[in-house]
């Protein structure tokens, strides 16, 4: 029995270990809850505050080092990762203290915000869709999904992007929050999720908005990676075993080192050989290099892919509750 739910007695075992499927069955039919009460978009605000807080001005006189706006900006983080962490643990221990049929819907409600699937898959089969109707289109859709400049990109580059965000996306949006759910329940989906957040809006080095974020975001991104690293490798396994792609683990490591990424290769390196295509970053990388560019039918080949990975992990984190894997 895992532990954070040994209160609630053996007998509602089967309940309980039911808020993962709870959770995406809630995402696919009811989709993103209304920003107000979304916690990712609370999470959002914080750190859209402090960063302009922690974040040198670029062109203004530096108070502080770049060691102080590292520092400053780590311990910030363990702050509100903390304070998360500590109310999503409150909370669950209440949770847990209720009839066990009122315990899973809670636990599955409050996990369905820190996933996402049914609003990543649908984005990226907009993509194509967009693609149909023009290439402009077609990029317009894509900036949703990626922070990449897309006004240069062509219609193939377009959808090695969207395929690359779907594939890169099961680990941040689906697998790493169960995966850090059934290790410590909501907190854990909760830490990954502010982890995520942050690394999305700290961790990418360079000058955005004015502000530089070479020291300021880069405990962001170690954590993130940190958080991220084996949920990413269980990812490219599902995305691959489950499509029959018969190349060993060796394979699959050369292809996900191509990428300058710790984690997100991984995925990404899966998605290419399970498609037999090449997904590349102009400049900086192209994964599966022997296969052929990527066609509409591989984007919705990605989906299903995609939708069959997620299917794999709820349900293995639904086993691993039960005890049946652990």
């Amino acid at each position: 029995m895992i532990a954070w739910w040994s209160v609630a007695g053996e007998p509602w075992a089967v309940l309980l270990a039911s808020a993962p499927a709870l959770a995406i069955a809630i995402d696919r039919l009811l989709g993103e809850p209304p920003l107000r009460w979304h916690p990712v978009a609370w999470m959002g605000r914080w750190l859209a505050w402090a960063g302009e807080r922690l974040a040198p001005r670029v062109g203004e006189a530096r108070v502080l080092s770049d060691a102080r706006v590292f520092w400053f900006a780590a311990l910030s983080w363990c702050a509100a990762a903390a304070a998360f962490f500590a109310v999503a643990w409150l909370f669950q221990g209440w949770v847990l203290t209720q009839p066990a049929w009122l315990a899973a819907l809670a636990l599955g409600l409050f996990l369905k915000p820190l996933l996402a699937w049914a609003m990543l898959h649908d984005e990226v089969l907009a993509v194509e869709r967009a693609l149909g109707e023009s290439l402009d289109a077609g990029r317009a859709q894509l900036a949703r999904l990626v922070s990449r400049d897309v006004s240069a990109l062509s219609a193939h580059q377009v959808r090695e992007s969207a395929i690359e965000s779907l594939a890169e996306n099961l680990n941040d949006s689906v697998v790493a929050p169960l995966f850090w759910f059934v290790l410590l329940g909501l907190p854990g989906a909760v830490l990954f999720r502010f982890a995520n957040t942050a690394d999305a809006m700290w961790g990418y080095p360079g000058v955005r908005g004015g502000r530089d974020w070479q020291w300021a975001g880069k405990w962001a991104a170690r954590a993130d990676d940190v958080l991220a690293w084996v949920p990413a490798r269980i990812t490219a396994a599902l995305i691959a075993l489950p499509a029959g792609h018969t190349a060993g683990p060796g394979r699959l490591w050369v292809e996900a080192a191509r990428t300058p990424s710790p984690n997100g290769g991984w995925p990404m390196a899966a998605m290419a050989l399970a498609l037999r295509v090449q997904l590349r970053k102009p400049g900086i990388y192209t994964l599966n290099p022997e296969g052929r560019t990527p066609e509409p039918a591989d984007t919705l080949r990605a989906c299903a892919i995609g939708s069959r990975t997620v299917g794999v992990a709820t349900l293995l984190a639904c086993g691993a509750l039960l005890g049946v894997l652990v």
